[in-house]
């Protein structure tokens, strides 16, 4: 009789564990993600986040202990209206953008730098107009909603000593800019490829400036909700950690890179290839670089602050968002 209440008792036990519905592993993995190992990442359709999905693809994320969903989300304002709701821990975009974010009251904080427009951007104009000052009075099409387009121009007519308000701007996006200024509508364009290309193949049109003339300027970054860094620490180093390596993976392994590169984007071996040629990646080496440190901050922190200058002057923020705050250095050093 004893043995057999002992058998009813050790079943009874099973079948609670069962309906428990959860098994030791299934624990251990749910502790995990309450500690943030596992998150969601905000990423648009750009070559440049490319290396992203290599490190998804080669097992890269994996390794380093942490599980990374990159959600495309193409809307600046979706990611950052995503980020400030914690639906997401984190969004790659423009310093400008990271600035835009700041500003709202929305707790972003860039942590490594993934690359930077290096000629993929530029300004297409009548063969006539030689050089910037001779935009004065010209009708441009650049986007004056804000972007990285936007701000590069305005740091372009800075370092000119050229007022904004000498332009006659028609507020577009970089694709319709482009199509405006083939189609011989505007006097110039602020704007990206294809529309450079197709530019010098104009009768009317060249290339009057690119972004590589300007290093560092339209550069994307990875930002972090402040929060989630601050009960996280260890997962943002492992992200930043598995960039450093599918950057690597890319040097190293260039063909294979390409082909899960491409198909992340779309696009086949030849054309990403071809659309690199316009972004130069930040491995570790430049980020240091980049980032500096607190105590001697790099160029990334000069940007942020021109753009918070630039905004405001814009009417685009309502107020200039504290730098210091915007910047973690210490995944980089």
């Amino acid at each position: 009789m004893k043995r057999i209440v002992a058998i009813f008792v050790i079943f009874l036990l099973l079948v609670m564990a069962g309906c428990s519905g959860e098994t030791n592993t299934e624990a251990q993995d749910k502790g995990k993600n309450s500690k943030g190992t596992s998150f969601s990442l905000g990423v648009a359709t750009w070559v440049g986040y490319a290396p992203l999905y290599i490190a998804e693809e080669k097992g890269i994320f994996k390794k380093n202990g942490i599980k990374v969903d990159l959600m495309k989300m193409e809307s600046n304002t979706d990611r950052r209206t995503a980020l400030a709701a914690k639906r997401i821990q984190g969004f790659a975009s423009t310093v400008d953008t990271h600035v835009v974010s700041a500003a709202g009251d929305v707790p972003a904080v860039q942590v490594v730098a993934l690359d930077e427009s290096h000629g993929g951007d530029g300004i297409v104009a009548k063969k006539e107009i030689k050089s910037l000052k001779d935009l004065k009075g010209k009708r441009v099409a650049v986007q004056t909603d804000g972007g990285a387009s936007f701000f590069w121009f305005l740091y372009l007519l800075k370092e000119e000593g050229i007022d904004f308000k000498e332009i006659n701007a028609q507020n577009m996006t970089a694709g319709d800019a482009g199509a405006a200024f083939i189609a011989n509508k505007v006097d110039a364009a602020v704007t990206w490829e294809p529309w450079l290309t197709k530019a010098k193949k104009t009768e009317f049109g060249s290339v009057l400036a690119t972004s590589d003339i300007s290093p560092g300027v339209i550069t994307s970054t990875i930002a972090m909700h402040r929060d989630f860094i601050k009960e996280n620490p260890e997962v943002v180093r492992a992200l930043v950690k598995s960039w450093f390596e599918a950057v690597d993976y890319y040097k190293t392994n260039e063909e294979d890179a390409l082909k899960i590169m491409g198909k992340a984007m779309g696009q086949s071996t030849e054309e990403i290839k071809e659309a690199l040629k316009g972004v130069r990646f930040y491995d570790e080496e430049k980020n240091k670089e980049y980032f500096g440190t607190k105590e001697q901050p790099g160029q990334i922190y000069e940007l942020s602050k021109l753009s918070a200058q630039f905004w405001k002057d814009q009417q685009l923020i309502n107020k200039e968002p504290n730098i210091e705050d915007l910047i973690d250095y210490s995944f980089i050093q």
